[in-house]
């Protein structure tokens, strides 16, 4: 595992971040990929100790590691223990962690797969737990009367119970990441419900107004901030996963680009003026006029609106009807 936080003065590191060595993976091959595209050797030393990282996560995530993590028989990837925040979704008050979302959150099985997608082009050894892990995610999250997925399967290793909250998690099987879980009719349906209940102009809503646990403003002491953090606070780094997957459900054309761009890029452009001058701000209220909030210069907020900006919002130089992205079509995935 990789730890997600170096405390001060000498203290032991923490890794209570089961998506942060999977994105670590994810990260690996995306270098691999960018050198190759830019004619850039990589040396053999280096390519050598990025895919020995690489075999030793997967190698941890599938025996079993630390908090519970380990793949299952049905090949996705199980995590947690009672009192410790796992997810990216890691607010805790006192000893009471507010989304614990112990089981099989939606996106930790979208990086899980991921990883061991990429993985197995150069090991097969892989194929197997990615080729369960497919089947199960699909057979698992998709939710046919709310038309998005769970939010949690399994949920606390009960098998069968599901968390069917909308939360944006969902997002990265639709798009983000190199492979996508979920496209067609079904992407479009969840798409669909995704903007019109958790997108505002500054990034997606953590959960949906609706539910009984939602907090429109992130205000107050300490607790009620942490509190408010995950449930229905605005996050902005969602947004770029959530385009691109907007994007391919449209075709990319060249006009599903330029709507894309007034729709979901403008916003954020008209935000550098109003917080962190020049800067995007980690979190805004998910009640509106979404006053922006926390910390007002973050780096994955600010990195996300460049992607948009500079990658996913592009269009291919001598292909006007294509825009550039990291993730594979539904043939892709099929080999």
């Amino acid at each position: 595992m990789l730890p997600n936080r170096f405390p001060d003065r000498g203290e032991l590191p923490e890794f209570n971040a089961v998506d942060a060595s999977l994105w670590f993976v994810i990260a690996v091959y995306n270098l691999i990929d960018a050198a190759a595209r830019c004619g850039v050797n990589l040396s053999d030393d280096d390519r050598l100790a990025l895919e020995d990282g690489v075999d030793r996560i997967l190698d941890g995530y599938a025996h079993g590691t630390r908090f519970g993590i380990r793949a299952d028989e049905d090949g996705l990837l199980t995590a947690g223990v009672p009192g410790v925040q796992l997810t990216w979704m890691d607010a805790k008050v006192g000893d009471h962690v507010i989304t614990p979302r112990i089981g099989k959150p939606v996106e930790v099985q979208a990086l899980w797969l991921n990883a061991l997608w990429l993985a197995r082009r150069r090991s097969p050894s892989w194929r197997d737990l990615f080729a369960r892990g497919r089947a199960a995610f699909e057979s698992k999250f998709w939710n046919p009367s709310s038309g998005f997925l769970h939010d949690v399967v399994d949920v606390d290793g009960h098998a069968g119970s599901v968390d069917p909250s909308l939360r944006p998690n969902q997002i990265f099987a639709l798009g983000g990441l190199p492979l996508v879980l979920v496209d067609g009719e079904r992407a479009r349906r969840a798409l669909s419900i995704v903007e019109a209940r958790l997108w505002t102009p500054i990034g997606l809503r953590s959960l949906d107004s609706s539910e009984s646990s939602y907090v429109g403003h992130y205000a107050g002491g300490v607790a009620a901030r942490d509190g408010s953090y995950h449930q229905g606070t605005v996050w902005p780094w969602l947004l770029t996963a959530f385009v691109e997957a907007w994007l391919r459900s449209r075709g990319r054309t060249a006009e599903a680009i330029a709507e894309a761009r007034a729709r979901f890029l403008t916003p954020l452009f008209d935000h550098l003026d109003e917080a962190g001058l020049g800067h995007v701000s980690e979190i805004a209220d998910g009640d509106a006029p979404h006053r922006p909030n926390g910390c007002p210069f973050q780096a994955w907020s600010v990195g996300e609106l460049l992607r948009l900006d500079r990658v996913v919002l592009v269009q291919q130089p001598g292909n006007p009807e294509s825009v550039p992205g990291p993730s594979r079509n539904s043939s892709e995935r099929a080999a």
